[in-house]
């Protein structure tokens, strides 16, 4: 096939063939052998003119080993021959450790193995235009994993689903193994209301100050401190010691005693002290309440009459009555250690939060912390509201436990999130939160990295966006699994169609890169700036590439390889709509309707008839 060398440049060769190229076939993409005195190196086809051939270089392979880059090419009288099966299998073999990726369609469907700690204890990209095969991809290869000899029982893989994609491809993972299972989370309602268990829950006591900014969508600075603030007071609220409503009963008080001793007219300061009792009361405080006074008594709104001087009727005795609450030199020691809240919860501490000293004499930050309540508010109001709990769990451990485990108490591998009847807002939201526990969970587990986490996040490009959140909290969350997550076990699998709206900072850390069909001229210009050792070599394989055909390279391979996927079994549900199936019947049928229509006519008009001559027989 091959002929002698006709020239060397840096990276390839020149060589002449021996054949016709007519008569050889397509070998672009072929790998070959310059097999020389004391060295074999590898290379592939990548130009056919006409009686020659451009050969790239790739590295030196032994019948073990292959290494990447040369330090000498190859002598001019080296003779090269295509690469034989035994160093095929140096190249794409496997061990007990791999599992099947796919075949390549270059070697007649030589099986593609690579090792498992390659591809999941590294981020990994999957990229690829709308119907080239990207979700049947991903759920083939985690199909072959749970196939291999070892069980994966352990395993926990996070599929954020937007669509409810892997549901019908994963649902029966129990069969393939009883210790197998499968967990479904969604906030889609016509699931719900077939198995209520399924609800996405999120506890509300579980959330930072970084989860509620988001959930809240704030953007101020001032903001943050506003939160801080909401959530130790919803902790103190939640705790059993008698002395939460004395603390309450403080706080109010010196919110009321702050307006009451300002400059502003009597109307006002009422209207203020009302807006305040009304939002939040105690017992002991509200509008009801019964003030006692000397051989009488008043009701709370009723001390705030205004007389013929502008002045409160009873403004000494409601005075006295509120500053009675206020407790200064006592030290709140309350215990908040076993606590849980919902949103409800949350709001009324929030209240409390916007009428303290703080916020209530601060116009600016007065505002902000009532753009936090309006939000808040609505939340609550809105169908979202049903995705957060008040349950109790002690910690992100207890929760994430709580996560991958099935409502019959069985260990879960594979836990679908999935998002849909959700806006792209919200649905980010959640995926932030639960990357932001994890993170925390792994980041406090002994061993480190002892239980992985892998974070699937399909349509990743509405999740990962560049410099998201960096404005307000100083970080990315998946900037920082990117950079930090691999070495706490919490890796995350990239799967998009549009990799130009993904962070730059997040593809930059990733490991392997599963690459099928993209034709965007602005993805391409991308991919090719952003990932590394993407040449245009690889650039011009993914063009050609059929469905569920892909172009692998990174940790996975020794060298970049096309690999064609085998079909998922079960599929998910990601398939075209079938137009024709939907559209079409048959002629004969379409007749046989058309008369039934004639006939429903005519037994409509023979009926008006009848009507018609029955009244008239009536009326005669």
């Amino acid at each position: 096939m091959f002929g002698n060398i006709k020239a060397i440049n840096k990276n390839y060769a020149i060589v002449n063939l021996a054949t016709d190229a007519k008569a050889l076939g397509d070998i672009l993409n072929l790998h070959v052998i310059f097999e020389d005195k004391d060295k074999r190196i590898l290379g592939e086809v990548e130009d056919i003119d006409g009686t020659s051939v451009k050969i790239n270089f790739l590295g030196e392979i032994s019948d073990t080993n292959f290494v990447g880059g040369l330090i000498k090419k190859p002598n001019l009288d080296a003779n090269v021959r295509v690469i034989n099966q035994k160093e095929l299998h140096v190249l794409v073999g496997g061990d007990n450790q791999s599992f099947t990726l796919g075949v390549s369609p270059l070697y007649k469907d030589y099986p593609v193995s690579v090792n498992l700690n390659d591809l999941f204890s590294n981020h990994t990209a999957i990229f690829g235009n709308s119907g080239s095969g990207k979700t049947y991809g991903i759920c083939r290869i985690i199909q072959n994993v749970y196939n291999m000899s070892s069980l994966p029982y352990k395993a926990n893989m996070f599929i954020f689903d937007s669509y409810g994609e892997y549901i019908n491809a994963f649902k029966d993972l129990n069969k393939i193994n009883d210790n197998l299972h499968y967990k479904l989370i969604t906030t889609n309602r016509r699931l719900i209301e077939k198995d209520a268990s399924t609800r996405l829950e999120i506890p509300v006591s579980l959330l930072t100050i970084d989860d509620l900014l988001n959930v809240l969508d704030a953007t101020k600075f001032s903001q943050i401190s506003i939160i801080e603030s909401t959530i130790e007071l919803a902790r103190i609220f939640a705790s059993k010691a008698k002395e939460v409503n004395d603390y309450k009963n403080h706080l109010l008080a010196k919110a009321i005693t702050s307006i009451m001793y300002t400059n502003q007219t009597s109307a006002k300061i009422r209207d203020q002290i009302f807006d305040i009792v009304s939002n939040t009361y105690t017992e002991q405080i509200s509008l009801n309440s019964v003030i006692p006074g000397v051989g009488f008594t008043r009701i709370f709104r009723h001390c705030f009459d205004i007389d013929s001087e502008g002045r409160f009727a009873e403004r000494t005795i409601i005075a006295e009555y509120i500053e009675s609450f206020i407790q200064d030199d006592k030290e709140w020691n309350i215990d908040t250690s076993d606590v849980t809240y919902g949103l409800k919860e949350l709001e009324i501490a929030l209240n409390f939060t916007l009428f303290s000293e703080r916020y209530l004499l601060n116009p600016d930050m007065y505002d902000e912390a009532i753009s936090l309540k309006v939000k808040l508010h609505n939340l609550i109001n809105s169908s979202n509201s049903a995705f957060f709990t008040d349950k109790k769990f002690n910690s992100i451990k207890d929760y994430v436990a709580y996560l991958i485990t099935t409502k019959d108490g069985k260990k879960a591998q594979v836990i679908n999130i999935n998002l849909e009847d959700v806006d792209d807002r919200f649905a980010r939201t959640v995926t932030k939160i639960f990357s932001r526990m994890f993170l925390t969970f792994g980041k406090t587990n002994e061993p480190r990295a002892s239980i992985p986490i892998h974070i699937v996040l399909e349509e990743a490009h509405r999740y990962v966006k560049q410099n998201d959140d960096v404005d307000l909290l100083g970080y990315n969350i998946f900037e920082r699994i990117a950079k930090e997550g691999r070495k706490h076990g919490i890796l995350l699998d990239l799967i998009t169609q549009r990799p130009t709206d993904l962070n730059s900072n997040v593809i930059s850390q990733a490991d392997n890169f599963i690459i099928f069909k993209i034709t965007h001229p602005e993805d391409l210009e991308y991919i090719t700036k952003m990932i590394p050792n993407m040449s245009a070599d690889i650039i011009e394989k993914q063009k050609s590439l059929q469905p569920g055909t892909c172009v692998a390279f990174g940790r996975i391979l020794k060298i970049p390889m096309i690999v064609k996927m085998q079909k998922a079994s079960p599929p998910p549900e990601s398939a075209n709509a079938d137009i024709f199936g939907s559209w079409m019947i048959a002629k004969k049928t379409n007749e046989i309707i058309e008369n039934e229509v004639i006939v429903e006519q005519k037994e409509t008009e023979s009926i008006d008839s009848n009507e018609n001559k029955i009244e008239e027989q009536v009326t005669n």
